[in-house]
């Protein structure tokens, strides 16, 4: 299905600018942006593919991953084709770099019917670019709210500050996918990006219109793992997003054009968790690499994990009312209630 777009501009020459990601791409009539499905018709931005769902899955929140928002719940994630990226490591190229529409149409109304009928808590927008399609996801965002569904941006954060003023009280959370460091570089070279710097604006933006938000930094052996860039980088969010934002340290594996390099060793990892927590962050995780210490939650005033977890298994539940630490009172940011289950498994809950 094809439906206008809503953000972008006439140029008054034919040419419309795109004005939903950093890009700012300037399409002259017939032609299309990066992402191959905002095209310009007529003197008029176009979402082609409105509805056409290419990836569609409940999974643990965590996976997401979210440590701070409905932890314990699952989502309906749902995606859709192309990007707005060229990463060459990318782990659903299969979508991502797809120039074709592909995939099966679906109403928003529909996306939630199925949401609610696998007694999923949120959706989220995930598995490419969301902001390609924001026009299609914040449809069913507002669907989603209206029955009671809370709403997710996993995203690169690569996107301007018209498309978060237009998610604003439709989208709940977002986690934003550094890689690298950010380092500028990598960026270029590997991601087909030519500045981060929108990204930290984006983020800057999404957190003052009061949305939820967490960063994954993918961690990439010989191209994309500088202990200097990561120390930058954790100082930044430190002083501009705060101590308390969560931040995932991800390991990489080998895909698409990168089969090659090996994945990140987890000493590496290791060394930019305690560069983070050296720079004064509370809530730092190493990610993908399932069992290890730094999948849970600990409380900052008395060390002891409040959220267990193991993969993307919460495994214990240590907060009392107003999400406060039960060994010291300390208040842990967690947005959403005490979940009533656990993902995959039955556990004891202490609360």
């Amino acid at each position: 299905m094809i439906k206008d777009a809503t953000l972008w501009r006439s140029l008054g020459d034919g040419r419309v600018e795109c004005i939903a990601c950093a890009r700012r791409c300037r399409i002259p009539e017939g032609s299309h942006g990066f992402c191959f499905v905002r095209q310009n018709a007529g003197g008029r931005l176009k979402l082609v593919g409105y509805g056409v769902v290419a990836a569609m899955q409940v999974d643990p929140i965590e996976k997401k991953p979210f440590n701070h928002f409905m932890p314990g719940t699952y989502v309906f994630g749902i995606g859709t084709s192309s990007c707005n990226w060229g990463c060459l490591f990318c782990q659903n190229h299969n979508i991502s770099k797809e120039r074709d529409i592909v995939g099966t149409e679906h109403s928003p109304q529909e996306i939630v019917d199925m949401a609610v009928a696998y007694d999923t808590q949120s959706i989220a927008f995930t598995y490419n670019e969301p902001t390609i399609f924001i026009e299609y996801a914040l449809d069913v965002a507002r669907e989603a709210h209206r029955r009671g569904l809370r709403t997710l941006f996993v995203s690169n954060g690569y996107m301007t500050p018209e498309a978060v003023d237009a998610m604003r009280g439709s989208i709940d959370a977002v986690v934003v996918d550094y890689k690298g460091n950010g380092e500028q570089k990598f960026a270029n070279a590997y991601e087909a990006v030519v500045s981060n710097e929108q990204i930290k604006e984006a983020m800057l933006a999404i957190k003052n219109a009061g949305m939820h938000l967490e960063l994954t930094d993918l961690i990439i052996p010989r191209v994309g793992e500088s202990l200097e860039a990561c120390n930058a980088l954790t100082a930044w969010i430190r002083d501009n997003l705060g101590p308390e934002t969560p931040i995932h340290f991800t390991q990489f594996h080998p895909d698409y054009k990168m089969l090659d390099y090996p994945m990140t060793p987890y000493a590496t990892l290791l060394k930019h968790y305690d560069i983070a927590k050296k720079n004064g962050l509370n809530y730092v995780y190493i990610g993908n690499v399932n069992g290890n210490e730094h999948e849970s939650t600990y409380c900052p005033g008395c060390g002891s994990v409040v959220i267990g977890r193991t993969g993307f298994c919460v495994t214990s539940w240590r907060l009392e009312k107003g999400m406060r630490c039960t060994g010291c009172g300390t208040r842990i940011p967690i947005v959403g209630p005490r979940p009533k289950s656990f993902a995959y498994r039955d556990i004891e809950v202490v609360h």
